[in-house]
């Protein structure tokens, strides 16, 4: 291998093996730990990255050692002919697994299609299973078409789907235990998440330990921790004891996972991001419609790397990050 496609390791001997890819910052819900209500401030469609853009730097990305995209947003399946490029882009030698998180509001006319492209998993956010309480979160009543996306996926022969839910103090804790009953019984993998303080509505968003919940649980479906992490990830596993059931903590604020990050941001507008709670980015959009060659730019996602900070400061610095979650990407 040439000395030019070594592997990224940042300075503190992270290897980066994953990229979450924003295809859009809009979403057709406003949940309130995410977007603003009346926020309008969305990138112009001008700003987006192409097609050929996208292929172009996930392909130096996989050259690099890269190996799993996870596609987000905003919400992707906003994004038109977004089958077409995850099919672009599961084709890139190098490349083992592509994925999609969504709100699933369009899973239901899309899943198939997504399937036979070479989407490989998805992750499907719902904050509960009362309808009452989605329309609190989301902004509006969209659990039928959640459940009718998932019916889909499942009919297009995804597996392993995996349900986040963003716990909230106060909100939705009564209904974890539910989620979790309805994630086992159906085959999904339940992943819980604390809320960060990304931007206004995250800081205004009632954290919740998932350590007393996770005991709860444990206690409920005799779950026990799981040695293996799946996909790589930043949730830690914990299973039923038979090992068919999976429920996931992804704790950035009372256990945070950063010594072993092994990912990285592109948001629509082509700014790479290094940390999720950090400020540290390169902005490629510039570079890729200035004429930069491929040479130019690995060298400067190489050095972009090197600015990879160690950890994020959620819990020292919370209103440091003023982005919202959207913006940045997933």
């Amino acid at each position: 291998m040439s000395a030019l496609f070594h592997p990224l390791i940042d300075r503190f001997q992270r290897r980066i093996t994953y990229l979450r890819l924003s295809v859009t910052d809009r979403c057709d819900l406003r949940c309130s730990y995410c977007i603003p209500k009346g926020f309008k401030g969305f990138e112009e469609p001008a700003h987006w990255l192409t097609f050929d853009e996208i292929e172009r730097v996930v392909g130096l990305f996989a050259q690099l050692g890269v190996s799993r995209v996870r596609l987000t947003g905003g919400e992707p399946l906003l994004r038109r002919n977004l089958p077409d490029l995850a099919r672009r882009l599961s084709a890139l030698p190098g490349l083992a697994d592509l994925s999609l998180s969504t709100n699933a509001t369009q899973l239901a006319h899309h899943a198939a299609a997504l399937r036979s492209a070479g989407v490989n998993r998805l992750n499907i956010s719902l904050d509960s299973l009362s309808a009452e309480r989605v329309a609190q979160i989301s902004g509006r009543d969209s659990l039928p078409s959640v459940l009718a996306g998932l019916d889909a996926a499942d009919k297009a022969g995804f597996q392993r789907i995996k349900i986040n839910m963003v716990a909230m103090r106060g909100v939705n804790e009564a209904d974890i235990l539910p989620m979790a009953e309805f994630c086992l019984a159906r085959g999904y993998t339940l992943r819980l998440i604390e809320a960060m303080p990304m931007g206004e509505t995250g800081r205004n968003t009632d954290y919740l330990d998932l350590g007393p919940i996770r005991e709860q649980l444990a206690a409920r479906f005799d779950l026990r921790p799981q040695a293996l992490e799946l996909d790589g990830g930043p949730a830690r596993y914990w299973s039923t004891a038979d090992g068919r059931g999976q429920i996931g903590f992804i704790t950035p604020i009372s256990q945070h996972f950063c010594a072993t990050c092994n990912r990285v941001r592109l948001s629509v507008d082509g700014t790479l991001y290094l940390c999720l709670g950090q400020e540290e980015k390169l902005e490629l959009r510039p570079m890729l419609r200035g004429g930069a060659d491929d040479a130019t730019l690995i060298a400067a996602l190489r050095d972009a790397i090197e600015l990879k900070p160690e950890r994020h400061t959620f819990v020292e610095q919370p209103e440091k990050i003023v982005r919202f979650m959207s913006l940045t990407g997933g």
